[in-house]
């Protein structure tokens, strides 16, 4: 018995798009035959590719950058890489993303299977990155919780009972008087930290439940994949905005806020001949973008074809920029209130040390100075200046000096940044609380965004279709695994494993990845082509501007930052940063041996994937096929019997009216035979079944 059914399918214009595929066995910028997420709205991605960009790098190395690198010269550097670097990559990434519709994965491998590799190192770094990131999270929380409290935990030194002769007394622990109560909290109740990378110190319990608590909230977040994040981002996007603002209003009524926004913004126009602060430059705005992750390509596939993905990398690296300086201000108000008061403790310090040595000095001097004031010290003859032989106890104050002094990372926000809040007296904690959810918003944001890099190209993969095609438990296993992973980082060497991870797992693999997505779109797949692409999509030509960056000087500057950081890992010895408890400050050990084996992996675990995966394909070992990734999608048709049944499924909604002209199109289905007509904007199809 024959039974035949004849129907037309027009297809949608996605499908003659200029975008053409290598190697693959089927045509480019097809239409997905899986269904795939998408934003519930456009301020949807928007937020996300926010909380996503704006992370805590805005926040915690950019004013340290400010400061280190000519303050308000620095923004000058910036500014122009801005332009010819950060701007020009998120634009790529967003519009080869909503081009392609997929992860970063099968994106590069759709232009060239040669070049697959490049999607897989992204996703692998990615992996890396989301791992350690969520150990900075777990800090947070961490200073969360012990934020509920007055006073502060780490407002004071704790002390020691010791006893001499008959008399206890109490006394504070000479470590902490050193280094500081914030230095000593951190370092010994925080992270209960161990003189080494070679002393593992054990698990410590109170890191070990916030970092379960911290993998549970992303997992609560990410388990529906965008369904569920795109909902979070609306908080984590603007919440940070919030606080700065509350700060910037706090900051700025405290005496020395002045100070500080004028170190910050007075320029010094030397600095600009020194070349590392133009690599500095470049580097912060390949960072504070997240370029190279795969995450901003991620969410730009989620988007509607047509999407205008020229203005929204505009916007966002606007948005991006101006949250740089925003933060800075908030960040240098209050560094200049905490300077200004180790100013006044200076000073202090010297006057009562000019009131003792006089004493010894000049005994009949000093009776006629016994009453005078630190005000009128400070401006008469017999200060140290005058008599600095013979008044030897002298401190250095300067302001500008407490200024420089301010540190980048972790030590600016759980030490220089919590001391300034303790000094806000009986509402430190309320700062103290605010501070850190702002911070656990900004690095929430970014931990999506980061995980989104990895888990979309499992998705789109689908290498075990019975367990990814459960988002749910895709995203309960990456969840897991990280955990497990992040053990390391509840050691007592934990924040050293950190280190490297943050060292290693981002920095050289993230940069090659960028600067073969510049070279593949500027010189194999081309400008030109791509601008096609663009126009498709928003229905215009990129300006010339656009493609003389993609194809000169965003790979140029992306290759010379390369470079640089090739340079700095050889001409460096390899070390790292170990708490000494004798100093009460950090000193530089050498990696043991498994340390700079574990970096040697990190780094090319992501990168390696790049020339093996071409020399795979070059040498037919590995294949990019195209066709078995649509028989997963189908449950194991053949491609054309997918073709045919997406059809069937459609073909209420399909538009009958036109016929264009016809090539002949056949295949042997499973249970019969699959025959019809193909052209550019149709396809008939006449099953036969016996």
């Amino acid at each position: 018995m024959t039974k035949d059914t004849e129907f037309m399918r027009v297809e949608t214009e996605e499908s003659m798009s200029p975008l053409n595929v290598e190697g693959g066995e089927t045509t480019g910028g097809k239409k997905p035959l899986k269904k795939r997420q998408a934003w519930d709205s456009k301020w949807q991605y928007i937020f996300m590719v926010i909380s996503y960009a704006v992370g805590l790098g805005n926040v915690w190395r950019f004013p340290y950058l400010v400061q280190k690198n000519g303050g308000g010269a620095f923004l000058i550097p910036y500014l122009i890489m801005l332009f010819l670097e950060g701007m020009p990559i998120l634009y790529l990434e967003f519009a080869i993303g909503q081009r392609m519709q997929k992860g970063t994965v099968i994106v590069w491998n759709e232009i060239n299977p040669l070049l697959g590799g490049i999607g897989l190192a992204s996703a692998i770094t990615s992996f890396n990155v989301a791992i350690y990131y969520n150990a900075i999270i777990m800090w947070c929380f961490f200073y969360l919780f012990h934020s509920f409290q007055y006073p502060l935990p780490w407002a004071e030194c704790p002390t020691d009972t010791v006893t001499l002769g008959n008399v206890t007394t109490q006394v504070e622990i000479e470590e902490c008087v050193k280094g500081g109560a914030t230095s000593y909290f951190w370092y010994h109740n925080a992270l209960e930290i161990s003189p080494g990378l070679d002393s593992p110190d054990g698990i410590k319990w109170k890191m070990l439940l916030c970092l379960i608590f911290a993998w549970t909230i992303v997992y609560a977040c990410i388990w529906k994949g965008i369904k569920s994040s795109g909902k979070v981002v609306y908080f984590t996007a603007t919440f940070p905005y919030i606080v700065l603002i509350i700060f910037f209003v706090r900051g700025i009524t405290l005496r020395g806020a002045v100070d500080g926004l004028a170190h910050m913004y007075t320029p010094k126009l030397d600095r600009l001949l020194d070349p590392r602060v133009w690599l500095d430059a470049a580097t912060q705005i390949f960072y504070s973008f997240g370029l190279g992750f795969g995450g901003l390509i991620a969410f730009s596939s989620y988007n509607n074809v047509h999407n205008n993905c020229q203005r929204d990398a505009i916007v966002i690296s606007v948005v991006n920029w101006f949250t740089a300086l925003f933060a800075s201000s908030v960040i240098f108000a209050v560094l200049g209130f905490k300077a200004t008061l180790m100013l006044e403790d200076c000073d202090l310090h010297n006057f009562h040390a000019w009131q003792e040595s006089l004493a010894t000095f000049d005994p009949q001097l000093a009776l006629t100075t016994v009453n005078i004031t630190q005000e009128a010290w400070q401006a008469s003859y017999y200060t140290f200046d005058n008599f600095t032989e013979v008044l030897p106890d002298k401190w250095n104050c300067s302001l500008a000096d407490f200024l420089d002094n301010a540190a980048s990372g972790t030590g600016l926000a759980f030490i220089i940044f919590t001391q300034a809040i303790v000094e806000f007296g009986p509402s430190s904690p309320f700062w103290s609380i605010i501070f850190f959810m702002m911070l656990l918003s900004l690095g929430m944001g970014s931990e999506f965004g980061t995980i989104e890099g990895f888990t979309a190209s499992i998705y789109d993969l689908e290498p075990f279709p019975a367990i990814t095609r459960r988002k749910w438990l895709t995203s309960a296993l990456i969840c897991g695994v990280s955990c497990l992973i992040g053990l390391l980082f509840v050691l007592g060497s934990g924040s050293y494993w950190v280190a490297l991870f943050d060292n290693f797992a981002g920095s050289f693999p993230l940069i090659t990845v960028a600067m073969m997505e510049c070279f593949t779109i500027g010189w194999i797949y081309g400008v030109d082509k791509f601008a096609d692409d663009i126009e498709f999509m928003i229905g215009k030509q990129p300006s010339r501007y656009w493609k003389i960056v993609w194809k000169f000087i965003a790979p140029f500057l992306v290759a010379i930052l390369l470079i640089s950081t090739i340079v700095s890992y050889f001409i460096k010895p390899l070390v790292y940063e170990a708490y000494s408890s004798e100093l009460s400050k950090s000193i530089n050990r050498s990696y043991p041996w498994y340390g700079a084996m574990i970096a040697f992996v990190l780094v090319f675990s992501s990168i390696g994937c790049i020339p093996l995966i071409a020399l795979l394909r070059k040498f037919k070992v590995l294949n990019w096929n195209y066709a078995k990734q649509i028989q997963t999608e189908m449950k194991g048709h053949t491609q054309s019997t997918a073709k045919f049944l997406r059809s069937v499924s459609s073909v209420e909604n399909e538009n009958m009216d036109s016929m264009p002209n016809i090539t002949t199109y056949s295949d042997e289905p499973e249970n019969g035979t699959v025959s019809g007509e193909l052209d550019d904007g149709a396809v008939k199809f006449t099953l036969m079944q016996n």
